[in-house]
């Protein structure tokens, strides 16, 4: 463990050393490259910020009304036959938007069952294997300047079930 910490207390300044050695070394303005790095970057930036901005608001407007509470009680059956744990549905919900407010509702998940009970568990492994989906895709797409997504969501879609699926019987099996 000691040689991981020692490791990782050298990777920034050695990965700084490296850039700038190396563009020493090829003759690059490095500051300069730098710089225009950081305009396209603080554009990127105001570019998405709008979007940013709709998806913590719509976030925050459910969670704070309990609209994901009553969802969670509306979807206790389906969930059920999926054996998704009720407390695990308004995460569910919430991570196909935000990973932040997803984390949020963790702690209040860890707070209530304990970070290392099966439903910990289960959230934790989810978290890990799971995207969130239509905050990637309207940044990254907005950005891009994509109209048509084709079969992005979809896919991302299953590979979300497959994670939500795969948190459960991986949790399940540690028990």
């Amino acid at each position: 463990m000691d040689i991981l910490v020692f490791l990782s207390e050298f990777m920034v300044p050695l990965a700084v050393f490296y850039i700038v050695g190396f563009g020493i070394l090829s003759g690059r303005p490095v500051f300069d490259d730098f710089l225009k790095g950081a305009s396209e970057g603080m554009k990127t930036v105001a570019g998405i910020l709008p979007t940013l901005i709709g998806l913590m608001a719509a976030v925050g407007i459910l969670r704070e009304s309990g609209f994901l509470e009553a969802a969670a009680k509306a979807l206790r059956t389906p969930a059920g036959w999926l054996h998704i744990p009720v407390p695990l549905v308004p995460v569910v919900l919430v991570r196909l938007v935000s990973s932040s407010a997803a984390t949020g509702l963790i702690l209040d998940i860890f707070k209530e069952y304990g970070p290392d009970s099966l439903i910990g568990n289960m959230v934790s492994i989810m978290m890990g294997c799971t995207e969130t989906i239509f905050y990637t895709m309207s940044v990254y797409f907005m950005t891009a300047g994509i109209r048509k997504t084709r079969w992005t969501l979809p896919g991302a879609l299953a590979a979300t079930a497959a994670g939500i699926g795969a948190s459960i019987i991986l949790a399940g099996s540690m028990v």
